[in-house]
Order: C-alpha cells, then structure tokens, then sequence
C-alpha cells in the first residue's frame, strides 16, 4: 500500500473521529455568538463578514440546532484544507515531503481546535489555503491566460467574507510579483487584473454594509488592534505574543518554523520557492509582530501565514533529516509533542482521570464545559424567582459571551419581544457588538419597528388572520400622507391589531402619539454575571430602582470549581438618564 493512500485512510479516520467528537464539547462563547448571528443573517455583521453566520446557518438547518449542527463543516474544512495542501506542497516539492506537512499541519494543536469548533479561522484557513494552490497554478503558466487568476481572486474574496485577514494574502501576491522579475509582467495581463476584480466583488458586501452603520467595523478593527494607541515600545507584550505562539503552535513546531525562515530567507533570493512560501507568511507575521509590541494580540491572527512557513519547516527538515539522525530526532519528537498538546488542549479531563488536578483557570478547554448546566441553573432560578414575585422578568448577562451561551442553551428562551434576543447585554450609548444592533432593553422603537419585529418572528406561525391584520395597519400607517388626527388613528388602529396579534406586547393606545413605549419600563430583570462582581455594574444601578446581589453559585467539575455565577434582581425599570 502506497504511502499515499496511508496518508488518506488515516484522514478519512481523522474525520470521521472529528465528526463524532464535535457533539460532545459544549458551545465555546464565539460558536454561541456566531449561532445567534447565524439566527439574523445579514450580509455582514459588527465585527465580520457573514462567512461563520452562513455555514453555522447551512450545518443547523441540515442537523438541525445543537453542537453537531454548529460544528459539523469544521471536520470537513480541515479535511479539505489538508487536502488542498497535500497537492499544494506536491507541485512545490514532492509527494515525501507533501505527506510530512499534512501530518505537521494536523499535529499543531491551534489547527487541531479549529477542525473542532466552528469559528472563523477553519474557513479562514480553508479559503486561504485553496487560493495558495489556484495562484501557484496560475504561475504555472506565466504569460499565459487561465481561469487560476480569477478563481484565486474569488477565493481570497470568499475568505474576506469569513476573515478581513484575508486580504492579506492579495497584498501577499502583489508583493511577490513585484519582487520577481520574471512575473512583474504579470501587472500588464489580464489575468492579474481579472482576479483584482474577482476579489474586489467579494468587498462589497461589508462596504455597503458598514456605510449604513457609521463604518463600526473600522472602529472595531482599529481597536482591536490597538491602532488608536500612540506608538509605543513594549518588549514584554512582543515576548507575551510570541510566548502564545510556542504554546498553540507547539513550542518544537513554532521553533522549526522559525528556523525555516531563517533557512528560506538565504535562500528566497536565488531561489522562487522559498521566496513564494515567504511572501504568504512573513507579511502576516511582521504586521502582528509590530502591533504586539504596542500590546500583545491573539496567536489565531497569525493562523493563515503559518501554512506556507509550516511548508517551508517541512522541506527544511525533510532533507536534514535524511542526512542528520539528530534532526531525524527533532522531526519526530516535534510531531509527538505536538499531537499530545493537541489532545490536552481539547480534552485536558484526560489529566483528571490519570488524577491530576488541573485548575480550570489553566485550562484551554475549559471555555467548552459547564454552560448547559450554567443555563439550567439559570432557568430554574428564574422560574422561582418569577413565581414569587408574581411578575415575569428579563435576563440581561454581564457580557455577549455569557449571554450568548444563556441564549443557546436555555430550554425556555422566551425572549420578552418578537425579534428580541432571549438574553440581553447592559445598556450602552456605544455600539460594543452585535448585541448593540438587535432590539434593546432600553430602547423606545417606534410602533413600525414593533409592528415589523412582530412579523418577522410570526412568519413561520401565529394566527394568519392576525398577521394579516397587522400587515394591513401597518401598509396603512406606511402610506401617509394625512393630517396627524387620521395619523394618529391609524397608529391605534395598529395598537388594536399587535394587540389582538400578541396580547403580552405592552401597547397601550394612548401612549402612540410619538412613538412606541418602552416595552420594560418598571419591570424587574435578572442580572447573570460569570465574574466575582460585589455590586452589579453602574448602568445596571442606573437604569433600575434598585439591584441587589441574590443567588452566588459555584459550578463544580470533578470537585475541581469550574465557573461561579452571580445573580443580581434588578427592580423597577427606568432607563439611563443621558
């Protein structure tokens, strides 16, 4: 049996595997995000493009809404990734050296987590690594017309959509062309120009999106990146930052990449391998490497550059290995070390059950455990919360990572409006996330958007001869036109349909003159924090009556504590004074 076909037998057992572990873990904070995002589909989102939202809406919508749902194109991305690189690195190099780099590729513990869980980086790093090999093909014939160009511009548009990261690799092709002479002519073909187009299609969707919202995601991203910060020197963030990269890389991997840059950059001069491999991974590296030192940012940035230098690692230590038994030694210890730390990171339990006592608090995986009873937990106080005080509440959670997971995971959802989401976040004059641009507790929306947020949650039930109704009222109040008394009477001829469509809507007739009411004025809400806080935050203490601390409870897991949650009652509704 070829070594090939060993080589897909054990991807195909890979996957397989894959495919039945990603229903055991619970939701990570994102995936929870990201689900809620996928419920609101959008042709972009506050932070990124709709790539995480559609395939988390395609997995739920075939498998419907669980962890297997959320997960299940993760697997198969990273499948189709080490695919994709297998015939990569046998064009470059040959079928020895592409085997080896599959199976690096899959021992590094970050790709690992991302064949998992369903974030941004399996399709980042899907799309990037498919636009690698469409590109190297189009060089294949240099001169030449092929349809490589604009299927290499599509994908790095494609991968935009998932990751704004993946421009990069646009700049990546211009930078390498211009520093190889024999290519520069490609500036003056079609098929350069072709794929420029190709990628600039795929921009729109966020640039439309972001003109009608005040280009939040610029702000997000130049926070994010620290970018407001005035320029600064910080050695100890750059060693933080390059600390994570030996942890969730695997510190012998991370090394030998390191080493191969150092290799390919001699070399990259006289020879066009290294230098195309380069040019896809040191501009990512040099663009976060310079941001860490004003503060350190997260090692998944990086993720789409370490294909190309994990490349270069492989036929570095490929040949030295052949000629070196201690580098022989390195591979493979390197390969070893990283599969284990790949294990310990999804499942660290493993070091519980041989009886080592791993604090949560150093635990990566830790983000994947205790939310369904976190969420039961939550409900259950609800429930006696509500049937002693006689009155419903709302929920509002410290932050959009615990109110996401509360919304996934809770069997009551029950969110207090139609098109509202089950758990909200603190009230904010700025636009912190998603979360800011759904329907608020502290918002007074006019009675259209009450109207409009009723039918776009009935559509799929409810009283067709309601729904009617309210659409007819609504028509009638969109039509204008009159002076404000015939205005003003089609408005409570609206009130009269929501209400007879939805008899829990808080609509009263002669609130409407302006617009809707507050739909939570005096209400009481359950305040959910998973941080040590003494007193709830102050837009919390601002916006009620009064808050006060009522329920602290410690989760536990194999005796070990693993979250704590802190419930505050806040009474009587009243909004922030601005």
């Amino acid at each position: 049996m070829t070594h090939r076909r060993l080589l897909f037998i054990f991807l195909g057992a890979l996957t397989a595997l894959r495919l039945i572990y990603i229903a055991v873990p619970e939701l990570s904070p994102d995936e929870a995000y990201y689900t809620m995002w996928s419920e609101r589909m959008d042709i972009c989102y506050y932070s990124k493009g709709p790539g995480v939202a559609a395939a988390i809406w395609a997995g739920t919508h075939l498998f419907g809404m669980t962890a297997f749902g959320v997960r299940v194109f993760s697997p198969l991305l990273a499948l189709g990734t080490s695919l994709l690189m297998f015939s990569f690195a046998r064009r470059l190099y040959r079928e020895s050296v592409a085997i080896w780099t599959v199976l690096t590729i899959n021992a590094i513990p970050i790709f690992e987590a991302g064949a998992m869980v369903m974030t941004i980086d399996p399709l980042s790093i899907f799309f990037w690594m498919a636009a690698l090999l469409t590109f190297w093909r189009a060089l294949e014939r240099p001169g030449e017309w092929s349809g490589w160009w604009p299927a290499t511009g599509a994908l790095i548009g494609i991968g935009f959509l998932c990751k704004y990261t993946n421009a990069l690799e646009y700049l990546s092709i211009v930078a390498l062309l211009l520093c190889t002479r024999k290519h520069r002519r490609e500036f003056l073909r079609t098929g350069f120009w072709a794929m420029t187009l190709a990628f600039l299609l795929f921009t729109w969707p966020p640039i439309f999106w972001n003109s009608q919202h005040d280009w939040i995601t610029i702000h997000h991203l130049t926070l994010r990146g620290h970018l407001e910060k005035a320029a600064a020197f910080h050695p100890m963030e750059f060693l933080k930052f390059l600390g994570l990269h030996f942890g969730v890389y695997s510190p012998l991997i991370f090394a030998g990449m390191l080493a191969s840059i150092w290799w390919g950059w001699g070399k990259a001069r006289s020879h066009f391998r290294p230098r195309f491999l380069l040019a896809f991974g040191l501009p990512i590296f040099a663009l976060y490497i310079w941001l860490s030192f004003k503060q350190a940012g997260e090692p998944n940035w990086t993720a789409p550059g370490t294909l190309s230098l994990g490349l270069l690692a492989v036929a570095l230590w490929h040949d030295l290995a052949r000629e070196k038994p201690w580098a022989r030694r390195f591979a493979l210890t390197a390969l070893a070390v990283g599969v284990l730390m790949s294990v310990l990171t999804l499942n660290a339990d493993a070091l519980r059950w041989a009886h080592i006592p791993l604090p949560y608090g150093s635990d990566p995986s830790a983000r994947l455990r205790g939310w369904e009873s976190t969420a039961e937990l939550v409900g259950d106080f609800r429930k006696n919360f509500e049937a002693k005080s006689g009155a419903p509440v709302f929920l509002i959670a410290n932050r959009y990572q615990t109110a996401a997971e509360l919304a996934f995971y809770m069997h009551e959802k029950r969110p207090a409006a139609p098109g509202h989401p089950p758990v909200y976040i603190p009230e904010s004059q700025d636009i912190q996330n998603e979360f800011s641009l759904w329907p608020r507790y502290d918002e007074t929306p006019d009675l259209a958007t009450v109207a409009r947020n009723y039918l776009e949650s009935a559509a799929a039930g409810g009283d067709p001869i309601a729904r009617d109704a309210v659409k007819e009222s609504l028509r009638s109040l969109n039509a204008g036109g009159e002076n404000e008394e015939e205005i003003a009477k089609r408005k409570r001829a609206l009130v009269r349909a929501l209400k007879a469509a939805d008899p829990k809507l808080p609509l009263d007739e002669s609130d409407v003159e302006e617009q809707g009411p507050n739909l939570f004025a005096g209400r009481t809400a359950l305040y959910i924090t998973d941080r040590t806080e003494e007193r709830a935050p102050s837009t919390i203490q601002g916006g009620f009556e009064k808050a006060e601390m009522i329920a602290c409870i410690d989760l536990k897991r194999y005796g070990l504590p693993l979250r704590q949650i802190r419930i505050f009652a806040c009474y009587n509704y009243h909004g922030m004074s601005l």
